[in-house]
């Protein structure tokens, strides 16, 4: 049994020049998550999929919609880790809340029980998708969901290739060996 994972395409969403505060940095991840996407080719492998598991979110429906077709099960056990708050005014480069996201979990209580949380969710879910032996299955999510996908099924016993921040469109295809 093979697992896919993609990463949806990537989203019309400029990101903000300058200096931004927590608020605006906010508003943008708002606006990212109902931005259109930039449709793209994605390499199925030649494999069959059987079925194919969705976000819920916009842009991962889309994504799915476009490389596997209609017949999609949207879960919102699949929806992004959300980004943490911030109660600051002061103004940083983009780059510097990027790091502080990143970094989160380290000193935001919040953002390491959203992590908890969504690692009990690919948990479920994948005991639930799994057990069904429906054939291959494809899974169209986020990059920060598909780097705790990946840890789970490397626990469970599936071999696939590693990735640091996961490309859009591209597939990662895992299979368990018996």
């Amino acid at each position: 049994m093979k697992v896919g994972l993609v990463r949806h395409f990537k989203v019309k969403q400029a990101y903000p020049s300058g200096r931004v505060n927590a608020r605006e940095v906010e508003q943008w991840f708002r606006e990212y998550d109902e931005a259109d996407i930039e449709e793209g080719h994605t390499d199925l492998g030649g494999i069959e999929w059987s079925r194919c598991y969705s976000s819920d979110m916009t842009r991962a429906v889309r994504t799915a919609e476009k490389i596997y077709g209609p017949d999609i099960q949207k879960m919102s056990e699949l929806r992004e880790i959300p980004a943490p708050t911030f109660k600051t005014n002061r103004k940083l480069p983009l780059l510097a809340w990027a790091l502080l996201i990143r970094l989160s979990w380290l000193f935001h209580a919040r953002t390491r029980q959203d992590i908890e949380a969504a690692k009990a969710r690919i948990g479920d879910f994948l005991d639930q998708a799994l057990s069904r032996n429906e054939g291959n299955v494809l899974i169209v999510s986020h990059g920060a969901l598909m780097k705790y996908m990946r840890k789970e099924l490397i626990a469970r016993g599936y071999r696939g290739p590693g990735f640091g921040v996961a490309k859009n469109g591209k597939l990662y295809a895992f299979e368990k060996k018996a």
